[in-house]
């Protein structure tokens, strides 16, 4: 962020309603009273690398950045964001979406990082899931620190707080066990054991601890008893004291989490001040679902993933996406990428016009870090869908054609934003919208109102104006049509092949008056179906 650029935002951002510069604020609050008030402030994320990563991952390092912005806005503080991917737990389950299902079975109960990479590109299943979700992260320009579970644990930076956790160690049992069932609760302990025989991450009870040495005894599936110390990557944490022993190792200030994950934060909360830690500021944020109300899930591979987004629309939609509402829950499949992107752009436009206030609440200051670049594109993306569908075309060059009909000063060279949306939404229409179109036959009342249409039009010699032609559009439908909305859902369904589509006016306005006769010429004449 350019401090020099930003200094008019500083005073707004503290009375500015956005949910970032809220959430700043109230962590400022936090750090201000804290005695090492010149350490760096620690935003974390988590990332569970036992499965491929999805948008969920992506959504959370995009809100937190967001979070993180706002707080060096407000505060003038220095800050880190720390990756943590929790590649040292065990392999419980081989997720659905992955080949190689035998392989990964014999695998089960390694830590990720000894769990063979069924993809065969990297030395572990978690060094693939690592690599590709830094990989994404970095196509986005996130500023991050990368942290491994297995690499922190093994190089001792964990230690001090195991040990803190093994003197602790009744304490936290106390935190856990009324939160287990029975049957969990006769074999719980905070600490896993990594077997010097098989490898595995094992859940078995602990039998005895040597706070002096540093060491607890358990037993192996074979019956023999082990001692082993809890420092040195010998041991992993169950989860949630985990997650409580990362805060407190780490120092960590801010971290979001989803919803499902409500009680785990109390508990580590606990768990972390028994540690001697300071619990972070938190936010629990909605879950994604996909088009059919179901959880996304990285095992199921359901939803919409990073790279499907991106084959679509730019990041900075996708960015923008994530910003919306944190605390609502989404939808998240093929259908909103058009609308988000309209809505995006829209966004785009209206920043420069804005006063410092409104600038700070317009979601597209957080996606480009308040450095929001002017937008080119003249053309809405729902409306370029439209354009091929009707048209017919995977051709930009046929696009182009129309739209400079339309808007004779914009080209590819000037508007390069909206080459690149013309790309996109040819795509889209490809995969998405031209195997599934389908055309019907109006009714004998939704003929008469296209031939009314039709004469219209026939007759109009105003502007090629959207507003002009769509109060044309709305005259013929009131008439006829109650609610208006039916109208339009007639000109989509029979003229478009489509459930939804744009503005009309706007539409036969790009399109053109005379293609626009002949397209309903068409539909009437049952062309269109056929």
């Amino acid at each position: 962020m350019k401090t020099s650029s930003m200094s008019e935002y500083v005073e707004p951002a503290l009375r500015s309603n956005a949910w970032p510069f809220v959430e700043a604020r109230r962590l400022l609050k936090r750090v201000n009273k804290t005695a090492n008030s010149d350490k760096p402030v620690v935003f974390q994320t988590g990332y569970g690398p036992s499965g491929l990563p999805h948008i969920g991952t992506f959504g959370e390092v995009a809100r937190t950045t967001m979070v993180r912005q706002a707080f060096e806005l407000i505060s003038g503080k220095s800050t880190k964001l720390i990756c943590f991917s929790d590649d040292m737990d065990g392999l419980r389950k081989v997720p659905d979406n992955l080949p190689d299902h035998e392989q990964l079975e014999r695998d089960l109960n390694l830590p990720l990082t000894k769990v063979r990479d069924p993809f065969g590109t990297h030395e572990s299943f978690a060094a693939h899931n690592n690599a590709r979700l830094m990989a994404f992260l970095d196509k986005f320009g996130f500023d991050y620190e990368f942290a491994s579970s297995t690499d922190y644990y093994r190089s001792g930076a964990f230690d001090e707080t195991l040990l803190k956790a093994l003197h602790s160690y009744e304490r936290i049992m106390d935190i856990m066990l009324p939160t287990l069932g029975e049957e969990r609760r006769a074999t719980y302990s905070p600490f896993l054991p990594i077997s010097p025989k098989t490898g595995h991450v094992l859940q078995v009870p602990t039998l005895e601890r040597n706070i002096a040495q540093g060491t607890i005894v358990y037993q192996e599936p074979d019956g023999e008893r082990i001692e082993i110390p809890v420092t040195g990557g010998n041991v992993k944490m169950q989860w949630k004291p985990d997650w409580a022993m990362r805060w407190a190792a780490l120092g960590v200030d801010y971290e979001m989490s989803g919803k499902d994950l409500i009680e785990s934060v109390v508990q580590a909360t606990k768990i972390c001040r028994v540690l001697g830690g300071s619990p972070p500021e938190t936010l629990s944020y909605e879950l994604f679902n996909d088009e059919f109300g179901q959880k996304i899930s990285k095992s199921k591979g359901n939803g919409l993933s990073m790279e499907s987004w991106l084959t679509y629309a730019s990041p900075e939609s996708l960015q923008y996406f994530m910003y919306l509402k944190p605390k609502t829950a989404k939808r998240l499949y093929f259908d909103v990428i058009p609308q988000t992107t309209d809505q995006y752009y829209q966004h785009l436009r209206m920043f420069p016009n804005q006063d410092s206030v409104a600038q700070l609440n317009n979601p597209v200051f957080f996606v480009h870090h308040g450095e929001v670049p002017v937008s080119d594109l003249v053309i809405s993306f729902s409306m370029l869908l439209n354009l091929a569908s009707v048209v017919g075309t995977e051709d930009p060059d046929i696009l182009w054609q129309f739209i400079q009909r339309y808007k004779p000063d914009v080209s590819p060279e000037r508007n390069p934003g909206m080459t690149q949306c013309i790309e996109f939404a040819l795509r889209y229409y490809k995969d998405r919208i031209k195997p599934d179109k389908v055309y019907r036959l109006p009714t004998l009342k939704e003929r008469e109102a296209l031939e009314v249409l039709r004469l219209e039009l026939e007759h109009y010699n105003g502007p090629i104006d959207d507003e002009d032609i769509q109060a044309l559009v709305y005259a013929v439908g009131r008439e006829r049509f109650d609610p208006l909305r039916d109208w339009f859902t007639v000109l989509y369904q029979v003229l478009l092949g489509a459930s939804h589509g744009p503005r009309f006016g706007g539409f036969i306005a790009l399109y053109g008056i005379q293609e626009t006769i002949d397209l309903i010429n068409g539909a009437l004449e049952g062309e269109l179906v056929s």
